[in-house]
């Protein structure tokens, strides 16, 4: 069974980077579809940024636009968050995610079907 394992989280203060990263195993994710979702306290999991099979297109969501960068290697089974200028408001759990059954970017939560356990971001001074 495929697994997705999330890594990299930690706190930072505001305008600081992290990179996070989201390792497969169990298989190989190379023609699915793949994203980044968070989840704040109190708040519902919400889609971030999306990556198509081949790296061809990405998409983000308009409050990470110009700061954050999905990636992926596919050779290596890893699926990468670059986030610039970090902000509090980007405080949550990042999870990354799969939807085997598309190869091609989705927003839509319904879509994916594997989910990582989530790694924490907080972002303070």
């Amino acid at each position: 069974q495929v697994q997705l394992v999330e890594s990299g989280g930690g706190l930072v203060q505001p305008g600081d980077s992290l990179r996070l990263s989201c390792a497969t195993s169990g298989g190989t994710l190379s023609l699915s579809a793949m994203g980044w979702f968070r989840q704040a306290p109190g708040k519902e999991r919400e889609f971030v940024a999306t990556i198509r099979w081949n790296g061809a297109v990405v998409d983000y969501t308009d409050s990470v636009k110009d700061r954050f960068i999905i990636s992926r290697n596919n050779a290596k089974n890893i699926l990468y968050l670059n986030m610039d200028s970090l902000r509090p408001e980007d405080t949550a759990v990042y999870y990354c995610a799969a939807a085997t059954n598309k190869m091609y970017e989705t927003r839509g939560r319904n879509d994916y079907d594997v989910w990582g356990q989530g790694t924490q971001v907080t972002v303070s001074s």
